[in-house]
């Protein structure tokens, strides 16, 4: 593992205990600095502020493990490990969540899972005359629903086990994707 890495793993903890009993709006860069035993212009040399640092834990810690060789057969176990994680450092994610940052998240999983959709929608409508914008309509749906369920499950205490949760999510999403790309394609006449 590479020193700058280290660092910024370091720094993350250091925001994560933070973040145990300070509201992430009221932590500034000196707090991270002091409890990661770091310097300021450390702390600046791998991140611009303490929303880059956020940004940075988000991905490394539960998006990628989502992106990581990411399949649609694969895409439910993803969402478990990925709630697993989340379930893990429940105070840090609820935490900032609930700061004004919470868009970040909720706008990355979103992108990512709207592309996942793309992927299977298009496949699923291939053989017909249904264009990029129907596509995206259709997959943008499906990924506000499932995003917008994650960050609610995470705001609202995380009470459901990520198990019930992902369970819940593959049992309304997974393969509805065709029931409504066929619906979608017989109402505006363009059949599979």
């Amino acid at each position: 593992m590479s020193d700058s890495l280290i660092t910024k793993k370091a720094i993350a903890e250091g925001m994560k205990e933070l973040t145990k009993t300070k509201s992430f709006d009221k932590i500034t860069v000196s707090d991270i600095t002091k409890a990661c035993g770091l310097n300021r212009q450390t702390f600046y040399y791998h991140f611009q502020d303490k929303f880059e640092l956020i940004n940075w834990i988000y991905y490394n810690d539960i998006i990628s493990i989502f992106i990581d060789n990411l399949t649609y057969e694969n895409s439910i176990d993803k969402v478990l490990q990925m709630l697993k994680k989340m379930k893990t450092e429940e105070y840090f994610y609820r935490n900032t969540l609930k700061a004004s940052i919470k868009n970040e998240f909720e706008e990355y999983l979103n992108k990512v899972v709207t592309e996942l959709f793309c992927d299977i929608i298009g496949r699923i409508a291939k053989n017909s005359t249904m264009g990029e914008n129907e596509i995206r309509f259709i997959a943008e749906f499906y990924s506000y629903g499932m995003t917008g369920t994650i960050v609610s499950w995470a705001l609202h205490g995380m009470k459901e086990t990520p198990e019930n949760i992902s369970t819940q999510i593959e049992n309304l999403a997974y393969g509805t994707e065709r029931f409504a790309t066929t619906r979608y394609l017989e109402k505006c006449g363009n059949m599979l």
